[in-house]
């Protein structure tokens, strides 16, 4: 039968496939058969915009605080387009962070336009609208075709939604072009479609503003970020719950098996995870970004587990907890992990509004150097400051057995606004609202001879979600246990207990 009806397929002319929403292992598709399929349906079933309700009187603020400092400027702010993974498949979507923030939606190739009034902007989001019953690229568009990939939601559902004026992106081109001349901001490198539009744009300043505005994190924020710390707190759970199974498997890569169960969390309670899970056991947890996540895990062995889900919204948390596979500390990891959250603790306790962000960086470093000086593996103490940067304890020898900074900026990006100036991030002051890590750490390499060998091929690192207040900071990732023999306890607890949605 299949035969019969490429034969026949193949003697009727063929209309020529759509530009960019077809590919070369489709059936080409006849005229009549293109004529016959666009008839007959139904209404496409709706789809609810996602966005919470809650949302959209704090979007409509971050704009007004973004109209403040762009008087009588256009301002463009493009969501982003789909980046191919390989021939005519895509990476999973993520809207640009700036364009997020401002508007609260998440869809791909959405642009917000804020046109420049007497008293600040008037702002319009411009959504894709998907193929619908009745054009031909309903059945026939692999990328824009609701029986494809889905329907999307209407122009009408999603300005109710977001209370934010909407227009179809189709009305872009000719809306901004009575722009073209105008003195605008455009958020540039997201979308190459919107930067050919406007070529006077100023971009590089736009992102700047906008990722110093974020900087400060608003209630909405901050409960979103409080459910991405309590939706990774039972990934975590499930991690731990998982260790028994794969233990001592030569047979199964349970890093991985590890990392799935944590990613199945994420797709259950988020959108995806914030950022590449790292899980590494053994001497992997001494690779500061270790990704593979192939190992096995060995009886005995330290796992550090770097994680973070996603809310749906895009926040995200950013925990690392190092725990024994076997459910006990030897003494050497005890003696480690103990230095490790001593630093920890102190540079929390510099988390402060006014204190400037390299505080807790500061504090957790002199522990770390004073440690690993008593421990004989840093010739100096941590007294003795480094010629070229006075506040680096231990002369600054200590880095060769920590690797990183003690803290970034977290929200809706893992690594928060990154376009900030320098002066106001990494050298600025702390105030209530931002929210950053806390995770220092300590690895020792296994071919490291100034380590000594029962500490080599040991790596440890802490890492926590904290909120900036006027008073003490607030961390927002304390559910899960950081002291060692609640983290032993809190191991027994989740693997007597069934996994659970």
């Amino acid at each position: 039968m299949t035969d019969e009806l490429s034969d026949q397929a193949g003697v009727l002319p063929e209309a020529p496939p759509e530009a960019s929403e077809s590919s070369s292992h489709d059936i080409p598709m006849a005229a009549h058969l293109r004529d016959a399929i666009a008839k007959d349906w139904d209404p496409a079933p709706p789809m609810p915009h996602p966005a919470r309700a809650d949302l959209a009187p704090f979007a409509a603020a971050r704009r007004g605080s973004l109209s403040k400092l762009f008087p009588g400027q256009l301002v463009v702010v493009p969501a982003g387009n789909p980046k191919v993974r390989a021939n005519d498949t895509e990476y999973a979507f993520r809207a640009a962070g700036a364009f997020t923030w401002l508007t609260g939606e998440t869809a791909a190739d959405a642009v917000l336009v804020m046109v420049p009034t007497g008293t600040g902007h008037d702002s319009t989001l411009y959504v894709r609208e998907f193929a619908q019953p009745g054009e031909v690229g309903y059945f026939t568009s692999r990328t824009h075709g609701a029986v494809w990939v889905g329907n999307v939601p209407s122009v009408g559902d999603t300005e109710h939604v977001l209370r934010l004026a909407t227009r179809p992106l189709a009305a872009l081109r000719d809306d901004l072009a009575h722009h073209r001349d105008d003195q605008s901001a455009v958020l540039t490198g997201v979308d190459a479609g919107v930067d050919a539009l406007l070529p006077r744009g100023i971009g590089d300043r736009l992102g700047q503003v906008i990722d110093e505005l974020r900087l400060t994190k608003d209630e909405w924020e901050l409960d979103r970020l409080r459910d991405a710390c309590a939706a990774t707190a039972r990934g975590f759970a499930d991690v731990a719950r998982e260790i028994p199974h794969v233990i001592d498997r030569r047979d199964v890569r349970g890093e991985r098996w590890l990392e799935g169960a944590f990613w199945r969390r994420a797709r259950l309670e988020g959108n995806d995870v914030g950022y590449g899970s790292i899980v590494g056991a053994g001497p992997h947890a001494t690779t500061l970004h270790w990704w593979r996540n192939h190992g096995a895990i060995e009886p005995g062995q330290l796992l550090l587990a770097d994680m973070g889900i996603e809310t749906d919204e895009l926040y995200t948390a950013d925990i690392t907890r190092t725990m024994p596979v076997s459910g006990t500390w030897t003494p050497d990891q005890l003696r480690v992990y103990r230095a490790v959250l001593e630093a920890q603790s102190a540079g929390i306790a510099e988390v402060k509004a006014g204190a400037d962000f390299l505080a807790a960086h500061r504090a957790a470093m002199w522990v770390l150097a004073d440690h690993l000086h008593s421990w004989g593996i840093l010739p100096v103490s941590a007294e003795v400051s480094c010629a070229d940067d006075p506040e680096q304890p231990g002369a600054g020898l200590h880095r060769r057995y920590t690797l990183h900074s003690t803290s970034h900026m977290l929200g809706i990006d893992v690594h928060d606004c990154a376009l900030a100036r320098d002066e106001t991030y990494r050298g600025g002051a702390l105030a209530a609202g931002y929210v950053l890590t806390v995770e220092p750490g300590l690895y020792f390499q296994v071919n490291d001879r100034t380590v000594p060998a029962e500490l080599r091929g040991l790596g440890v690192r802490i890492e926590d979600d904290v909120a900036v207040t006027d008073g003490e900071p607030i961390n927002l990732s304390a559910a899960l246990p950081r002291d060692p023999d609640d983290v032993t306890a809190w191991m027994r607890e989740v693997q007597g207990t069934p996994a659970a949605p």
